[in-house]
């Protein structure tokens, strides 16, 4: 089986289209393709330009379209417009950067655009060694299916409105939902479950770290956790956990944001939000049976995300002195265990301890069930 191909992520489209129109607005003429250097990885690419077009004197418009590689991604094939106009003497700045419709507003930034640091480094790069010294120019960033595809998105939880954001930190987006990269991970799992079952009569700890995403993987090694331990899963929890039993590690620990982990506890084993849901109505379900008031339950089941769910049970907590938080998350990590327990027995016919620990949208650990409590100590 050939392995996943990788592709771009939308900082990079963005800044072909700007480089493509700027060369519009000075040589009048259209370019097939243009070279980004990423700056992460040092590398550079061709990215290939859709359209061109001079609007009207001194602004000129080219289009890309996004290309994720194998990747499971709703912005695979959005068109990125990138307008680029000659700056005004009043401007301070050699390049000023818009956003546009389609890209996101961060409601907690006083409505800036959400354009993050790398797609501002990454623009400001490209472009920059493109200008004579005293010329400047405006470049504004348009993602025409950028507001509808956000309700797709829990953009939302971020404080992002109306829009998408150019976010990321590399170049390069890593086909990490794709179906061939769950034999990558099974892979290293394999290796670090023999290293460590070959380590175990030295070791005060026989426990792998499946971590959830870069966010599960960042705290892992924020604690302090050794990274021959961590395993990243992407989505590929159901799969990994049986490959787990097969390896016959002794021990799992789950790093997860609370998003994600929850619908463990429902018995989905695949997190990806393509393929499964239910994470309100999982959450939902452990409020009511352990008595939440009913008008707490409703605010809960009608929240948008389970960010805001938490929110929801936070705020209640707060001012009616209750401890709905821990009781509800405490419950759905007890869940969370006994259910991947489960599976792994019933696919596999081994018996795995499994500890979880859950974090929300500011990695601020919500839970850890006792099990993970044990595990993280011998860590």
């Amino acid at each position: 089986m050939s392995l996943p191909q990788s592709g771009y992520t939308l900082p990079v489209f963005a800044c072909a289209s700007a480089i493509a129109a700027l060369h519009q607005l000075r040589n009048g003429q259209p370019l097939e393709t243009v070279s980004v250097d990423l700056i992460n990885p040092p590398e550079t690419v061709d990215i290939p330009i859709e359209q061109v077009a001079r609007i009207r004197e001194g602004v000129a418009l080219a289009i890309t379209h996004s290309n994720p590689g194998d990747n499971l991604d709703l912005t695979r094939n959005t068109p990125i417009w990138a307008v680029v106009e000659w700056g005004s003497s009043e401007q301070t700045e050699s390049i000023q950067l818009l956003g546009g419709e389609g890209i996101g507003r961060q409601i907690n930034a006083g409505g800036k655009p959400a354009i993050y640091a790398y797609a501002e480094k990454l623009l400001h790069h490209n472009l920059s060694c493109l200008l004579a010294p005293s010329e400047k120019i405006q470049v504004t960033i348009i993602l025409p299916e950028g507001r509808k595809l956000a309700q797709r998105t829990s953009n939302s939880a971020f404080g992002v409105v109306e829009g998408l954001s150019l976010l990321g930190t590399t170049g390069i987006s890593q086909p990490l939902s794709a179906p061939g990269q769950l034999a990558a991970y099974q892979e290293e799992l394999k290796a670090k479950a023999s290293k460590l079952l070959k380590e175990q009569a030295s070791s005060h700890s026989t426990t792998l770290v499946f971590c959830v995403g870069e966010n599960g993987l960042d705290l892992a090694r924020g604690l302090g956790i050794n990274p021959e331990r961590l395993v990243k899963t992407a989505n590929w929890l159901g799969p990994l956990l049986v490959a787990a039993g097969y390896s016959q590690v002794p021990e799992l620990l789950l790093f997860g944001y609370h998003g994600k982990l929850i619908k463990l506890a429902g018995g989905i084993f695949h997190t990806h939000h393509h393929l499964a849901d239910g994470r309100l109505e999982i959450l939902t379900a452990h409020c009511a049976q352990l008595g939440v008031p009913t008008p707490l339950i409703r605010q809960v089941f009608g929240s948008q995300t389970t960010e805001a769910a938490l929110n929801c049970l936070r705020q209640w907590d707060q001012t009616q002195g209750t401890d709905w938080v821990n009781q509800v998350y405490h419950a759905i990590a007890l869940t969370i265990d006994q259910r991947c327990f489960d599976y792994i027995r019933k696919h596999s016919e081994q018996h795995i301890q499994v500890g979880s620990v859950l974090f929300d949208r500011g990695r601020k650990i919500i839970v850890t069930s006792p099990t993970g409590w044990t595990l993280i100590s011998n860590l």
